[in-house]
Parts: structure tokens; sequence; C-alpha cells
């Protein structure tokens, strides 16, 4: 085995901004999969997740200072770059010759731009990040021999330069489990309840107009045995505890034979936890709904994107509206809680095709309904479409959550598209909404109602006080 010098290594998932709104639920499963990589080669490591911590940049210094690291790897989404770059400026200052690192999506297609204008950040990995920091905390010297590391962008005399493309992994059972006790794991509930993740899969075959994935993790669909899945499950129970399970998979069914075995597996090991996830509706069939529910499935997530044909095309789902109905009817039959996903302000639609989405969440009476706002983020074509266009869009990196429009749409105004969300929301969460979902849960004993009760009866109660107030 090669030798190296042991390295101390910081990862840290920034801190919350006020105009952030990105509480975790989780814990930051990229960042623990990195520590479980690197603790292979026995560096020290810490992870500091600011947000469940309550950390804000002045108490990350003082952590990152009495800690004193060689390398300080810090993820992002696109909300939270502002507070990332802030917190690799606030890095070098305490730590000035440790190696800053970027990783995350945003930096992925954000790379060039980010290296030119930020001159605490040294190296951004693209991608898949895993192997690439292992490799980066083996080199003996971090600023030199950059060049024969595939899959980074870094700096070297003023010009910007990206290394090939790395290869994905392959034999994704092969990664460690997430290293869970760098972080505090007490400290993620949701009402209460120990949520945890599991990511059992990467690569997207679908190349859907406003996401990443495939360009992330790469168009072919990669995924752990059903063995490797299922250890990880009683893993999750006994260690630390889980009540539920949440599946982090793009397309969870994708591959009939394998999330069959999977809960073939859960029933007879008796793992008995309530888990979610997340799918397409031209991915399940009844056959495999009924399975899942057997294996204690609560919660099943379809992209619907519209009730529109045309902007189905436009946003090259690949799914037909009938498609939506058919799989939607049969999760409802099997008593699931179907949670829908759909977009408005897409470049194209018009308020009668925004209409007729909108009819279409009614006609089908999910649990839970989320309009996203058509978010152009960074390697989308979605963002390509809009600057084809020539449409203003915001700088302002923290509204890129899905929640606000970022873009001007001439056919649907950002007010407009605000009103309309609000509005839906206000209509959904009545106190009918939350009767409904008490009894579902608590009588039919869904785990995923009872949680809804409780957050929408709180949405309930904030939109009552804010009208006395």
């Amino acid at each position: 085995m090669e030798k190296f010098d042991k390295k101390k290594i910081a990862l840290v998932n920034p801190p919350l901004l006020e105009d952030n709104s990105h509480h975790p639920l989780f814990p930051p499963l990229g960042l623990t999969y990195l520590a479980a990589v690197l603790e292979q080669d026995e560096h020290e490591i810490i992870i500091a997740d600011c947000p469940i911590s309550n950390l804000d940049h002045k108490k990350l210094s003082a952590e990152l200072s009495s800690f004193q690291p060689n390398i300080i790897g810090i993820t992002s989404m696109t909300p939270t770059i502002k507070s990332a770059l802030l917190s690799a400026r606030k890095a070098k200052e305490v730590c000035p010759d440790a190696t800053v690192i970027f990783g995350g999506p945003h930096v992925t297609f954000m790379d060039q731009q980010i290296l030119g204008k930020e001159r605490a950040v040294d190296i951004v990995v693209r991608g898949e990040g895993e192997l690439t920091l292992k490799e980066l905390a083996q080199n003996e010297m971090i600023s030199k021999n950059l060049q024969k590391i595939k899959g980074i962008t870094f700096r070297k005399n003023d010009q910007i330069i990206s290394t090939p493309e790395r290869p994905y992994i392959q034999d994704l059972d092969e990664l460690p489990r997430p290293a869970y006790k760098y972080v505090p794991m007490d400290k993620y509930r949701i009402h209460g309840k120990i949520h945890l993740p599991i990511m059992t899969s990467r690569g997207c075959p679908f190349q859907c107009s406003f996401c990443v994935a495939s360009e992330i993790f790469g168009a072919k669909f990669r995924a752990r045995s059903s063995d490797s899945v299922v250890n990880e499950l009683e893993w999750l129970k006994n260690e630390y505890g889980a009540n539920a399970i949440s599946f982090q998979d793009d397309t969870l069914t994708f591959d009939r034979k394998r999330i069959l075995d999977i809960c073939t597996k859960i029933e007879e090991r008796k793992i008995n936890l309530p888990w979610g996830c997340q799918t397409r509706v031209d991915q399940v069939t009844k056959e495999v709904l009924s399975k899942m529910k057997k294996a204690k499935c609560n919660l099943i997530s379809f992209g619907i994107e519209s009730g529109c044909q045309k902007i189905l095309e436009a946003v090259k789902k690949k799914i037909t509206i009938p498609q939506a109905q058919k799989a939607i009817k049969w999760a409802k039959d099997e008593g699931l809680f179907v949670a829908v996903s759909t977009i408005m302000g897409y470049p194209g639609e018009t308020r009668e095709m925004m209409h007729q989405t909108l009819d279409l969440i009614r006609r089908i009476e999910p649990d839970d309904a989320w309009l996203c706002i058509a978010t152009p983020y960074p390697g989308t074509d979605l963002r390509r479409l809009v600057e084809k266009n020539g449409w203003k869009m915001s700088d302002n990196w923290t509204e890129y959550d899905t929640m606000h429009p970022v873009f001007e749409n001439p056919n649907l105004p950002s007010e407009e598209l605000a009103k309309m969300r609000k509005t839906f929301y206000n209509n959904l969460y009545s106190p009918k909404y939350v009767l409904r979902q008490i009894i579902k849960g608590y009588v039919k004993g869904n785990y995923y109602n009872q949680l809804m009760a409780k957050t929408s009866a709180g949405y309930l109660l904030w939109r009552i006080r804010s009208r006395f107030r």
C-alpha cells in the first residue's frame, strides 16, 4: 500500500443565512459518505454540520481554528452557495495554510466562475466526490501534481485548469456505510421521530430539463445489492434507533426485480420500519406497489410535473397524464401516502396550462402536493433555455429554492405565480384536510399521514394567528 501523510480534515455543511430556510431534516449523507471513505486511510476527521448545530460563521471559525485542519471540504447546494463562500473566506482567515475544497451540485457546473472570483477556494471537486477527495487527501503535496487527479478544477499560476472527468464508481457495495459518528444523530428528528436517510442507487437514465441528476451521477443506473441495502436498514434501526427511513434514490423502483427482492428481505428480517421513497409514474406496477406496502412502505412521491401534456413534453418528462392518474390510483388503493410534485411557470406555459395542472391535482387528490416554481439551476437545460430567451434571471442564489420565482416569464409574471401558489396551499391545508390526515394517520396507522396531520395543523394555526396579528 502506498504511504502518505495522514491529514486533519474538516468537512463543512455551511451555516444558514437569514434568507435561507433549509433547516436539516436528515444527517448530511454526502459528507458522512466522504468521512467514511477518508477514515479508511486513518485521517483525523470532523464534520461541522452548521445548521443542525446552530453554528454561525463566527462559531464555525472558532471550531476550525481549534482543529487546524490541513484540508477543509465545504459542500453546498445552489441556495447555500453564498454561505459556503463566506465559510471559505472565514476558513482561510483562521487556517491560512489549509487547502479549501468545494464540492456539490452548484460548483460542479459553476467551477470556473467560483475559482475565477473567489481566491479562498483552492479546488473544486466535480460530481461524485468520494474517490476524488480520497485521492486529494492522499496527495503528498496537495498544491502540486493536481493535474493527475481526475474530476477536479483548480487554479495554477492564475489559470483555471479542469482535469478529465472521473469515472463513476461502478460497484456501490464497495462504499462503506455513512460515518454517522461524526454528526449529532440525536438532533435529526421530525416531530420528535428519528427519521434517517439511505441511498441505494445512483445515476438517472432520464434527462428531465429541470434536473442535473444524470449530469452529477451519470445516465447509467447503478445500484447496491439488496443484501447491502437491507443490512444497512437493520443497522439504522439497531444502531441509531430509526423510527422511519427515507430512501433518497431518484427512482427507487427503476430495477423492478431489485425492489421486489429488497421488499422480500425487509419482510423476512422483520425490520418493520415505515419508509418513503420517490419514483416515476411509469416505473411502478400494481404488483410492485403492493409488495412495497407489505414491506412497510408508507409514502411514495411522484413527479407528475404538469397537467398539460405539452408542458410534459417541454420538460422532457416522457410520461403521460393517464400514466400519472393510473399510478396514483394504484398507490392510493394500497393505502400509501401519495405526494406529487409539479412545476409552475415553465417557459411556454400559460395560465390555462397552469390551471390544468391545478385541476389535475384536485382530481387525483394526493395527500400532499409540492408546487415547485420552475428554477433554472446551473447545468440544466432549463437555464440554457432561459438564457436563450434573453429573460432576466436573479443572481441571488438563496432564492433558488423552488419557492421563489427567479426569472422573468412574460406569460406568467412572478407576482401571479407566487399568489397562485399561496392560494393553492391556503385552500389545500384546510380543517377538512387536517381531519383527513388525522384519520388516515392515527386510525389507519400511516406514519406519514401522522406527520402531515401535525404539519398541516401547524400551518393552519400559523394562518389563524397571522390574521389576528
